[in-house]
């Protein structure tokens, strides 16, 4: 019996199978990215690692994963960057975006960048049938530079 002429509901564990390329996974997925890759293995130095969040599906060796890392250039040594980086593996392929800035920057960059990347994350687990749920954190404040006023009287 064809599709057509079924009439049962097909079993939802029934295999489906898209063609995704890492181009479709930028564009649909890390268009707010300050930098996009692809490769080999991972560009992630795991001594650098603040934080790192992996979805996996076992069968396949498939994986969506979200670090947060700090580190400095060669060429800029006093310059600390902060980083969020979305790797997702299909295959052999690893399809990469990087949210970087000074971690000096301005609080809300700090947030726009970790919600632009947590989104980002929480999309690529649907490819693996992950749901991803929020929590809350406590973070200790964080001695700044006072932030200049716009204009001063």
């Amino acid at each position: 019996m064809t599709p057509e002429h079924d009439t049962s509901e097909p079993d939802w564990d029934t295999p489906l199978s898209l063609t995704i390329t890492p181009a479709l996974l930028i564009h649909a997925l890390m268009g707010t990215a300050s930098a996009v890759h692809t490769g080999w293995s991972s560009c992630v130095d795991d001594t650098l690692m603040l934080s790192n969040l992996v979805s996996m599906d076992d069968a396949n060796g498939t994986y969506v994963r979200l670090v947060e890392q700090e580190f400095v250039e060669e060429n800029q040594p006093e310059t600390l960057w902060h980083d969020w980086t979305l790797e997702i593996r299909i295959g052999a392929i690893l399809t990469t975006g990087h949210w970087q800035f000074q971690s000096t920057a301005h609080p809300s960059e700090w947030e726009w960048n970790a919600r632009e990347a947590t989104r980002a994350f929480e999309r690529a687990c649907v490819l693996i049938g992950r749901r991803v749920r929020p929590t809350v954190a406590v973070e200790e404040p964080v001695p700044m530079d006072p932030i200049p006023r716009a204009s001063r009287h």
